[in-house]
């Protein structure tokens, strides 16, 4: 498993994401900083949470412009599997890796908190390893997820089994509750969940090991 996570000016998950993928695939994990084009052959790209550029003009909007992402956007049309947590599953919607956008919570407030979920599909590299229809528990952190896409989105999404993960508990006002989707290839995720702060029990849950699993068992 070659994998490689993008460190953007702002971003504060990126060391988590490295060392979760590093536990559970049992390799080192290559740091990429968002400047560089030459990335390395790679099974997989993290791009994680944080405040990349200090979420200004609209999260995730200036990093999706990054150099790197166009290298991003050429592996994952060739096959890549690319992981976008929290801020960078805003940043794949902005560079149009994903569809939809992630817009003010409903609330307008920031959550922080563990959130009951529902796998939505296990047709994918990434939820392989979850029982269908499973029920998990994972750590949220954002201000911005309230995820929204237009009817005609929304219909396709549903018609094409690409919802990723659903609320069981919708803390942000997504549209049908989503919180994570797949490309049109389905080697692409982004949700808001956090699933590297829930690997083990000492960090208050494992249900975001299967995840990593999966990816493991796809691509390795």
């Amino acid at each position: 498993m070659r994998a490689a996570v993008i460190t953007f000016p702002g971003s504060n998950c990126d060391r988590d994401l490295a060392v979760a993928m590093e536990r559970c695939f049992d390799k080192p994990v290559a740091r990429i900083w968002h400047q560089d084009t030459d990335l390395p052959p790679l099974d997989l790209i993290g791009i994680p949470g944080g405040f990349s550029f200090g979420d200004y003009l609209r999260c995730g909007a200036i990093a999706a412009r990054s150099p790197v992402m166009r290298e991003v956007a050429r592996q994952a049309a060739r096959g890549v599997a690319v992981l976008g947590i929290c801020n960078g599953f805003q940043v794949l919607t902005e560079a149009g890796l994903l569809p939809g956008a992630l817009l003010r919570n409903a609330g307008l407030g920031f959550v922080c908190r563990t959130v009951a979920m529902q796998v939505a599909t296990a047709s994918s590299p990434f939820t392989g390893s979850f029982a269908a229809d499973a029920r998990i528990a994972l750590p949220v952190a954002h201000h911005d997820g309230n995820y929204q896409i237009d009817e005609d989105g929304l219909k396709r999404l549903e018609d094409e089994d690409r919802v990723a993960f659903r609320y069981l508990e919708n803390p942000n006002g997504s549209m049908a509750g989503i919180a994570g989707v797949l490309s049109e290839q389905r080697n692409v995720l982004g949700m808001m969940p956090h699933p590297e702060r829930a690997i083990e029990p000492l960090l208050g849950g494992s249900d975001g090991l299967p995840l990593f699993r999966s990816l493991m068992g796809a691509l390795a």
